[in-house]
């Protein structure tokens, strides 16, 4: 595996689409080594203590939120979690005036979701606090794309080559876009399929290939990576039906059936049971849904580890 000499510069993740490939590898990396820190009977490190860490979720969350507080925790920093509607944004207060208060609490590191794409660039530019982008509208959300690709390298071995399919609402999903945009930087060949209203030929300018037939799709896939229906983001029906949809784009036991015999089935979560993917599949032995889950805590530490100045040994 590709190992990284060089020191961190970046106080906040904003995205994926600014970092380069050795930026993506050394925080991999450093993820790496926080993945044992989890192994361990006692599973804290002081590497963040007297640190004040916000989790500022303005849309809804229970993966993302509760692993970067448990990251947080790990790394022995103070947590405090807002909400919106225990916020004084309900009361009409702009998201500046609030990350202003914020750090005017000392607050170290503010971790933020939002529904406004461009919400957590907008932070980074008026306080001194690190940023880290939880999820910005439909624009990225980049720790699920990087602990996507953690677990990838993890169980293949690597990325580059690797033939990865990407199934479901490309066009409404930020996971999409930071997977799309951190997959083709470390040379995987990335393919996107859905309803050709979800998934446009557009995305072939960002070096994927795009096809509307399912069973291509998963043919040749190494990796198989479901998303949801992004009915939250969606102002009209994008397919007829559910139902429709599931017929024709859901990977069903009889799909699975023919796809490699080492195909990998990912799925950021909420998975949709029944919908994008059978229970029977998500649950199989080449599903690694729950491994995501797990590694995601790994990379948010290794995230908050080094944009509060960290650096590996």
């Amino acid at each position: 595996m590709k190992k990284t000499k060089f020191t961190w510069q970046r106080k906040d993740l904003l995205g994926i689409q600014e970092l380069s490939a050795d930026e993506i590898f050394h925080i991999l990396d450093t993820a790496a080594a926080f993945k044992q820190v989890g192994e361990r009977n006692i599973k804290k490190v002081p590497s963040l203590r007297g640190k004040t860490l916000i989790n500022l979720f303005i849309e809804p969350s229970t993966r993302t939120r509760t692993s970067f507080e448990l990251a947080a925790t790990r790394l022995s920093a103070d947590v405090v979690n807002i909400t919106a509607n225990a916020s004084s944004l309900v009361k009409g207060e702009t998201l500046k005036d609030t990350a202003l208060n914020l750090q005017a609490l000392h607050a170290d590191i503010i971790v933020i979701r939002h529904g406004a794409a461009g919400a957590p660039h907008f932070l980074s530019k008026i306080v001194k606090a690190s940023i880290i982008n939880a999820g910005d509208g439909a624009h990225e959300h980049p720790t699920q794309a990087l602990l996507d690709a953690f677990t990838i390298r993890e169980k293949k071995g690597k990325i580059a080559g690797l033939n990865v399919t990407i199934l479901g609402d490309i066009l409404y999903s930020r996971v999409a876009r930071s997977n799309i945009w951190l997959l083709t930087k470390l040379g995987a060949k990335v393919t996107l399929a859905g309803p050709s209203t979800l998934v446009p030929h557009v995305f072939e300018q960002l070096g994927c290939r795009v096809t509307h037939d399912m069973e291509e799709a998963i043919r040749d896939a190494d990796v198989i990576n479901l998303l949801r229906i992004q009915h939250e983001r969606q102002r009209k029906t994008m397919f007829p039906s559910i139902g429709e949809y599931t017929a024709m784009f859901g990977l069903n036991k009889e799909r699975f059936a023919r796809t490699k015999p080492d195909a990998m089935i990912m799925h950021p979560g909420p998975i949709n049971r029944g919908v994008e993917i059978d229970s029977d599949v998500a649950d199989c032995s080449r599903s690694v849904i729950l491994e995501q889950v797990t590694n995601g805590l790994a990379v948010r530490m290794a995230v908050l580890y080094l944009c509060s100045g960290g650096q590996p040994a």
